[in-house]
């Protein structure tokens, strides 16, 4: 089975796209009473974050991370440098301790669509994931503790299990918005039973 069709097991980029043009405009425009399309929040920015403490001791090790990173986004990842020397953890300014990628438009939707409906289900035990996770101004975070919840990562060809952080970047003024939207979108959030 190829990546092209592993890929495409969810709704697909341009579907998410749509369904957030034409379904969860107006259901955000109803629930927050938004007169002017532009106030809707939509989504701004995926980052994508894999902090390496072991690169400290084997620098290949980021070479490895960055291949499997960039393999998930579909979109090269960039190493990330260390601001300040450490003594105590043997950190020297300018040395390779992880890599980024940040995903724009088509890119990330499509990513998204992959992490709401393919990676996200495959996480051991899963149950959905917390909606506290908001930083005040609508962006949600989430870490995931194994890369290999992706259908693009090859589990036989992977050296060491890896974890990594995922900030989804939106427009909205507030959590509460910020969590409407990515629930319109199918982000499995966990019910929460509502205090009487």
């Amino acid at each position: 089975m190829g990546r092209k069709s592993v890929a495409f097991e969810g709704l697909g980029e341009k579907v998410l796209k749509e369904k957030y043009k034409s379904e969860v405009i107006q259901k955000l425009s109803e629930e927050y009473s938004f007169t002017n399309p532009n106030e809707v929040p939509r989504m701004a920015k995926i980052v994508l974050n894999m902090g390496l403490g072991e690169a400290v001791q084997n620098s290949k090790i980021v070479a490895v991370a960055q291949k499997e990173l960039s393999t998930i986004a579909g979109q090269k990842a960039m190493i990330t440098k260390a601001r300040r020397s450490i003594a105590t953890f043997k950190l020297r300014e300018g040395m390779a301790i992880g890599c980024m990628v940040t995903l724009r438009g088509d890119r990330m939707w499509e990513f998204l669509d992959r992490l709401i409906y393919v990676a996200l289900p495959r996480v051991r035990d899963f149950k959905g994931i917390s909606d506290k996770a908001f930083d005040g101004r609508g962006n949600y975070s989430l870490g995931i503790r194994e890369q290999i919840v992706f259908p693009e990562i090859d589990y036989d060809k992977i050296d060491k299990i890896r974890g990594l952080n995922i900030s989804l970047v939106t427009t909205a003024q507030n959590d509460d918005h910020g969590r409407s939207l990515l629930r319109y979108l199918g982000m499995p959030f966990v019910r929460r039973e509502e205090k009487a």
